[in-house]
């Protein structure tokens, strides 16, 4: 084999491997995305079914009910509500009435099954989708 047919192979080599790596990180990028939905849409029936998405809003005053690690409780944007159920150690300040974005899946049942619950940090802060939704939720 000829140099220049050793260096084109060793190229086209190099290429292909820089091409399967690109497909595995794209889908390892893509199995971790989490799309963020408010109550609203889900009611709607816009969540995707059977993938992990957030859900952000305000947690509804009077609804956490502690069970040893289990947790319930509703996240609402104003205008619609899901109930959600979290095991694991919530923040510190996580509370009714304060704002929260919750990871998961929704249920057949129309339970939303918590991984991970996320609170604002401060009085201020909301992020910017969940101030969006609760804004237009109040408009309606």
């Amino acid at each position: 084999m000829k140099p220049r047919h050793k260096r084109i192979a060793l190229i086209a080599g190099g290429l292909a491997s820089l091409a399967v790596a690109a497909v595995f990180v794209l889908k390892a990028l893509n199995s971790n995305i989490a799309l963020f939905i408010t109550p609203t849409e889900v009611v709607a029936g816009k969540a995707p079914q059977g993938k992990a998405f957030r859900i952000g809003g305000m947690v509804k005053e009077g609804s956490i009910e502690r069970q040893g690690m289990a947790v319930r409780f509703i996240i609402t944007d104003m205008a619609k509500e899901i109930p959600v159920t979290y095991t694991g150690i919530l923040p510190d300040l996580f509370r009714d009435g304060k704002g929260a974005v919750v990871q998961g899946r929704l249920g057949s049942d129309g339970l939303f099954a918590a991984s991970e619950v996320l609170a604002k940090h401060d009085e201020n802060y909301m992020p910017p989708e969940a101030q969006h939704a609760l804004d237009q939720a109040q408009k309606k």
